[in-house]
């Protein structure tokens, strides 16, 4: 999770959250390299006494000052179509689980029929936070559970208005949206805790629907199953 004064990304859980970090260092390295190119001519032409008053035309830098923006567009553009396709793929999920937006939490299911398991995640009040033990307007009573190590997908949905599935450290944000199901496909990497919010705003109470994912090794995860 995040921190007081952080400035960098959130720990990456889920192999998407690292993608998504490598993409904004790519893109971060470009940036700089293109402004201190800029800031270095601006200041070599504003220091300059000489003047091109009866140059009419360079075709030359013409030609370079058009290509090599558009190479660098390209470079920019590759990786990110690539990272779009990527947060697409669902793949062969081992685990689904549905996770339904209400006013003002949430409610997951896991499997169907006589074997459906279904609760609700509600958001601790401070009273509720005795010694420390949670985060304050992040906590819930129920966390999610999936296993790590294997390829899982969530289903999500809503019961009444638009709300949004979303969780930093693993990368991923979906739309909970009334008569229609999203999906998504994630691959958690280690065991941990992690929490989101409902990231599209959805009334009074927005602020206080937090999503708490809990990451379980897969024996773990099929104990808590069935018990």
């Amino acid at each position: 999770m995040s921190f007081w004064g952080q400035l960098g990304f959130q720990d990456s859980f889920s192999d998407l959250g690292f993608e998504l970090v490598f993409f904004h260092d790519h893109a971060m390295f470009v940036l700089v390299l293109v402004s201190s190119f800029v800031g270095y001519m601006m200041v070599c032409l504003l220091s300059s006494g000489l003047s091109s008053r009866f140059v009419m035309e360079a075709q030359g830098l013409e030609a370079a000052w058009t290509m090599v923006p558009g190479l660098l567009l390209l470079v920019l553009a590759i990786p990110s179509v690539r990272l779009l396709y990527l947060l697409d793929e669902v793949g062969g999920p081992v685990v689904s689980m549905k996770a339904v937006g209400h006013q003002w939490y949430w409610s997951y299911e896991f499997g169907d029929g006589a074997n459906l398991i279904s609760f609700d995640s509600y958001m601790m009040s401070s009273d509720d936070l005795v010694g420390g033990d949670g985060y304050r307007l992040l906590e819930v009573d129920n966390r999610c559970v999936l296993p790590y190590g294997v390829d899982s997908r969530v289903l999500v949905s809503s019961a009444d208005v638009i709300h949004a599935w979303a969780l930093p450290s693993i990368g991923v944000k979906v739309d909970a949206v009334p008569g229609r199901i999203n999906q998504l496909g994630m691959h958690l990497m280690s065991s941990g805790v992690m929490y989101g919010q409902c990231s599209e705003i959805c009334g009074v109470n927005h602020s206080f629907m937090p999503i708490g994912l809990e990451s379980v090794s897969p024996e773990v995860f099929y104990y808590w199953l069935i018990s």
